[in-house]
């Protein structure tokens, strides 16, 4: 006989099984890094939708100057990111409907919100008395 050994049938199987745990490793860490960069532009969207909206709420309350959308615009692109608004409506309560958009490397993700300026409220009746006079009160 020769001093060749036979080859084992095993032979090379730890390098297939480290490849391929690595493989799923690193497919796991893309997944991570794609759900985190959605999370993000949502997050984003939602704050430029409720910034643009609270500020277009204002702009209809002060009821001269820039339109309400104008200015909600405006604080959209302020906001970077490549944030869109996509929609502005004023309600006939004087409220302002807004939708923003944020592209993100796994879609987009998108945000409504409404804000409005409440009515300020007239009191009614006389005011309450300040409460009982202190210690030394003329």
């Amino acid at each position: 006989m020769s001093g060749r050994r036979r080859p084992q049938p095993e032979a090379g199987s730890a390098t297939i099984w480290v490849l391929a745990v690595a493989a799923l490793l690193a497919l796991a860490g893309l997944a991570a890094l794609g759900l985190g960069a959605a999370v993000l532009a949502r997050h984003r969207a939602e704050s430029a939708a409720d910034l643009a909206a609270l500020a277009a709420a204002e702009r209809v309350d002060a009821g001269a100057g820039e339109s309400p959308c104008a200015r909600a615009e405006e604080l959209v692109r302020a906001q970077g990111g490549h944030a869109r608004l996509v929609a502005c409506a004023v309600a006939r309560d004087r409220s302002v409907t807004v939708a923003v958009v944020v592209p993100s490397p796994v879609g987009s993700a998108t945000a409504r919100a409404r804000a409005a300026i409440p009515e300020p409220v007239e009191p009614s009746g006389p005011p309450e008395p300040a409460g009982p006079p202190g210690p030394g009160a003329a």
